[in-house]
């Protein structure tokens, strides 16, 4: 596992946590960001990406 890799997966999972619950849009907008950086940290460590409905805990 690269360094970059779960910086950028840990990152994205701050900032997704952060924004997920906002009802703007920009809050939302934020939040698939975090999901977004989340996801390519974890590709870069040979991780599947996360395809889960956010806050279903899998």
């Amino acid at each position: 596992m690269s360094v970059e890799g779960k910086a950028k997966e840990a990152a994205g999972y701050v900032k997704e946590e952060l924004h997920e619950h906002g009802k703007s849009p920009e809050s939302q907008k934020k939040a698939q960001e975090g999901r977004d950086l989340r996801n390519e940290g974890r590709v870069e460590d040979g991780k599947p990406p996360k395809t889960t409905k956010p806050g279903t805990g899998h």
